[in-house]
């Protein structure tokens, strides 16, 4: 814990200097460097400055011409009003000075590849892709530099990243995150030109009702995500994790987990040696094809035998040697369960990706080839011969990992080393070929440990890093309080809701709802959710079935419980609605009801209707 504290204090220091950065007199080369060079993030690194600037006002425009043109200025255009610039109209036809031209020219610009772009600024501003993708992430660029003022310095960029794949993983796997908060992940994302969001969560299935435990999202808000995802150019990639780490699904299916020699069942362990197990699983993602429509899929493959071992089912080396030979491991049969997802993900046009922790080197089956491997852990099948093997791999190191409750990256430190994509768990690469690029990856292995405001204030610094080592140089300012500094500079994205704002200021309330009251102080936490006290005691959520230490079962009774500052099960939000507010526990993020005998309990909004409290 004061390690913890040490560290926070340590990141508010390193803000309150990055501010102090942007007022402060900055020695002559620096000066000149900035003034040469507009902020941005992912810095821009060959910018031409040119006498004299682009105006940004009232009479500015938008002008495309072309349908892929007019896409992008129609989300430039919302992201403009967002931002406080105003209504800016969208025309076409001949552009005047003043105006922001947006083309989107595939063969004219066959340099700029899948996702460069050229910005020109001056009397006019043009912003040019070879795709909708690379002209949009020049409208990233601009909208950066108007969020520090009205005046664009006259010049020319070609801006290009190094790496294809560049992006976040979040396990909302177990516990849930709240869509508000995954709809701001991916404006930051966008905004800092990220193009990928893996995603491992349970969507509400219609196939297998049984599965339904909390935690899960409704289809209808996952089309809504993938909706925002795809005008925003990130690419959200589904997971659920296999043949281990597979509870959430099966953990009410005893018939598809693995048994161990002694006959214990296993829940988090699909017996792979099944027909019925493979079949299972393939039903989920064509469930899933229902409201993804990534390329790509990912089926986790970490951890399988974590804590145990294959000798201890020998059913594994028995479906193995009858498939492959009396030379066969007990790990050709995980490996075969892989290769027979990779093919049915394959005959449905997608791309299988898997974790690398598996591919120890005992198997005598190979992965199949196009697999990408997403590489965390140091094992003994390094990175180099992944790729000498054929596969496409990324970098998602345990070094950028931010846990609930526990390690987060020690984001100054990479930055001070000029990290970079090529650099891995266990091995840094000379060269970047078969490298896609980098993640940050958040987990939950404490679901009570941290709430979605403390897990973002600590995520956004590790997003801008990642952005800067996947698009362009590591390293491009001295100090990491100067690249902090940038990262002030452009501020949030357009569009960002605010999640830490609590509705109502602090004081003692009446909240009732049909069959319950409270007489309450309602006081505001740190991180932007609210306590509501009684004398010296919080109201909570206690009780019932723990998962990953949060008490995530339906139907549990909210009750009083003596006030800890550092119980993040008392903290709520109020969540505002036309007429009243509905009560939502941080961490569950269920929200309270009232049953038929009066008890006040939680449940997710789509089982039960959450109560209407009203506060006098």
């Amino acid at each position: 814990m004061a390690e913890a504290l040490r560290r926070r204090a340590a990141r508010l220091l390193g803000a309150v200097a990055a501010l102090t950065l942007l007022t402060a007199p900055t020695p002559a080369g620096a000066q000149e460097r900035r003034t040469a060079t507009p902020i941005t993030l992912p810095a821009l690194a060959d910018w031409t400055p040119e006498q004299g600037s682009y105006r940004f006002g009232s009479g500015t425009r938008l002008v495309a011409s072309d349908p892929a043109g007019r896409k992008v200025a129609d989300t430039l255009a919302d992201d403009l009003r967002a931002a406080g610039h105003g209504v800016v109209p969208v025309v076409t036809g001949a552009s005047r000075p003043g105006d922001i031209v947006i083309d989107v020219r595939p063969s004219a610009r066959p340099t700029l590849g899948s996702e460069g772009y050229e910005l020109s600024s001056g009397r006019r501003l043009s912003v040019t892709g070879a795709t909708g993708a690379g002209a949009f992430y020049g409208t990233r660029t601009l909208l950066q530099l108007l969020a520090q003022g009205d005046r664009i310095p006259a010049g020319h960029t070609t801006d290009v990243p190094r790496y294809r794949e560049r992006g976040v993983g979040v396990c909302a796997c177990y516990i849930h995150v709240s869509l508000p908060w995954l709809e701001n992940l991916v404006r930051g994302m966008a905004y800092h030109k990220l193009n990928q969001l893996l995603l491992e969560l349970k969507v509400k299935s219609d196939a297998h009702p049984e599965a339904n435990t909390w935690g899960y999202y409704t289809k209808d808000e996952i089309r809504r995500l993938v909706a925002l995802g795809d005008r925003y150019h990130v690419e959200i990639i589904p997971e659920i994790n296999s043949p281990g780490h597979l509870d959430p699904w099966i953990e009410n299916r005893p018939d598809l987990q693995l048994t161990d020699s002694d006959g214990n069942r296993q829940p988090a362990r699909l017996d792979v040696t099944r027909q019925a197990a493979f079949d299972y699983y393939t039903s989920l993602m064509d469930e899933y094809a229902q409201v993804f429509t990534a390329k790509s899929w990912h089926m986790g493959a970490d951890e399988y035998m974590l804590g145990s071992d294959y000798a201890k089912y020998p059913q594994m080396l028995q479906y193995a040697q009858e498939k492959y030979g009396p030379g066969a491991t007990p790990q050709d049969a995980y490996v075969d369960f892989i290769n027979r997802v990779q093919a049915y993900a394959a005959s449905k046009g997608r791309r299988l990706r898997i974790w690398n922790d598996g591919l120890t080197g005992a198997s005598t089956v190979p992965v199949a080839t196009g697999t990408t491997v997403e590489h965390w852990l140091n094992v003994a099948v390094k990175p180099s011969q992944l790729i000498a093997q054929g596969y496409a791999v990324m970098n998602a190191s345990y070094s950028l990992y931010l846990v609930r409750g526990g390690f987060h990256s020690d984001t100054e430190a990479l930055y001070d080393q000029s990290w970079d994509p090529r650099s891995f768990e266990g091995e840094k690469l000379a060269s970047a070929d078969g490298v896609t690029g980098a993640k940050i990856s958040l987990w939950p292995d404490n679901g009570s440990g941290e709430t979605e405001n403390e897990v973002a204030a600590e995520l956004w610094p590790a997003l801008r890093h990642i952005a800067q080592a996947t698009w362009g140089d590591p390293h491009p300012d001295a100090t990491y309080a100067e690249f902090t500094a940038r990262g002030t500079a452009v501020g949030p994205a357009p569009g960002l809701r605010i999640l830490t704002k609590v509705p109502v200021p602090d004081g003692t309330y009446t909240l009732g709802t049909d069959g319950a009251a409270y007489r309450a102080e309602v006081r505001r936490t740190a991180d932007g959710y609210a306590t509501l006290r009684s004398a010296d005691h919080c109201l909570e959520i206690r009780g019932g079935k723990l998962t990953l230490n949060a008490p995530l079962q339906p139907g549990v009774a909210a009750t009083w419980q003596p006030c800890d500052s550092g119980n993040t099960l008392q903290r709520w939000e109020l969540e505002p609605t036309a007429t009243g507010y509905h009560l939502v526990n941080a961490i569950t993020r269920m929200a309270l009801t009232v049953t038929d005998d009066g008890r006040v309990v939680q449940y997710p909004p789509d089982q039960r209707t959450p109560a209407l409290w009203h506060l006098s």
